[in-house]
């Protein structure tokens, strides 16, 4: 092979990401049979094999390993160099498309998002809620420039896409003034047969706490299960049941939503975590979000 064939190195790594040649030709919009073909004219030119079929499914060869990991630094660079020449002059105003998990509270995403929002250029945020593996595929996708997170998937998952460490908080407890004033006495115990409100969306934190709850024999009743941050808290101000939420945002859920804290438990902590297309991201905004965080620990 005198001359490496970058569309169909293309090609195989689109497919190792998406792990069969339908679902590869679906986001390429080629043909199954084209891009079967594609991909055996390329495995032909290297000299091996780059899968093995099993079922539906393709898994990599040693070979396909090792090509696999040039090809993701490769494109991490012409996605780099994509972003770099695709900027709109400093003038113009920058667009923004961020996505952010349905688990993460929407005080801690505003906060998140400010660095990008307070840069001297005029910038259009495009902001999208969803489960964090969709946000992901968009993110691949180009149609997201960054993912806002409290979940990172095994390293072998993390292919196309770089993770950025942003900040961490412990956890507090709120409830209605009526109901967190008599739960504050000899807490935890206090909480046996509390009533609860639990988050349904794949939220790390609220794992931890009911993990830290079973260890300290504590048994919480919950009453509801709601999938949106904001509308827990809703509930909670009604009087309805104890909700979780950052310590270092405690004095804003308490100011907006009129409860009160009823512990800060410094074993359950959140950490969020900035999803991008490359380790050193090209637009402004995501670079300003990536490296300046602006909050952690407890106010």
């Amino acid at each position: 092979m005198d001359q490496l064939n970058l569309r169909h190195l293309y090609y195989f790594w689109m497919i190792s990401r998406e792990g069969t040649i339908a679902r590869a030709s679906e986001v390429l919009d080629l043909a199954p049979q084209t891009l079967s073909g594609q991909l055996a004219t390329f495995e032909t030119a290297l000299g091996g094999m780059l899968f093995e079929r099993e079922r539906r499914r393709l898994h990599l060869t040693d070979l396909g390993r090792t090509v696999l990991g040039y090809a993701d630094e490769i494109f991490a660079l012409t996605s780099e160099l994509n972003d770099v020449v695709r900027l709109a002059p400093a003038e113009r105003p920058l667009s923004l498309s961020a996505g952010v998990s349905a688990s993460i509270h929407k005080l801690i995403a505003y906060n998140l998002l400010q660095p990008a929002m307070k840069l001297k250029r005029p910038v259009h945020l495009n902001c999208l809620t969803g489960n964090t593996e969709d946000l992901i595929l968009r993110l691949k996708r180009k149609e997201l420039d960054v993912v806002l997170t409290d979940w990172v998937p095994q390293e072998e998952d993390q292919r196309g896409f770089a993770v950025h460490s942003l900040a961490g908080s412990a956890i507090s407890l709120f409830a209605s003034p009526g109901l967190a004033e008599p739960l504050m006495d000899g807490f935890p115990e206090s909480l046996n047969g509390a009533p609860m409100l639990a988050t349904t969306a794949d939220a790390p934190y609220f794992k931890n706490l009911m993990h830290w709850f079973s260890v300290n024999g504590v048994k919480p009743e919950i009453v509801a299960r709601v999938d949106d941050s904001a509308l827990v808290k809703v509930f909670g101000s009604q009087g309805l049941g104890v909700f979780a939420a950052p310590t270092a945002i405690r004095g804003e859920v308490c100011r907006q939503y009129r409860v009160e804290e009823i512990a800060s438990i410094d074993d359950v902590n959140e950490a969020l975590f900035a999803f991008t297309r490359s380790k050193h991201p090209a637009h402004d905004g995501v670079r300003a979000i990536c490296e300046n965080s602006v909050w952690f620990g407890s106010e």
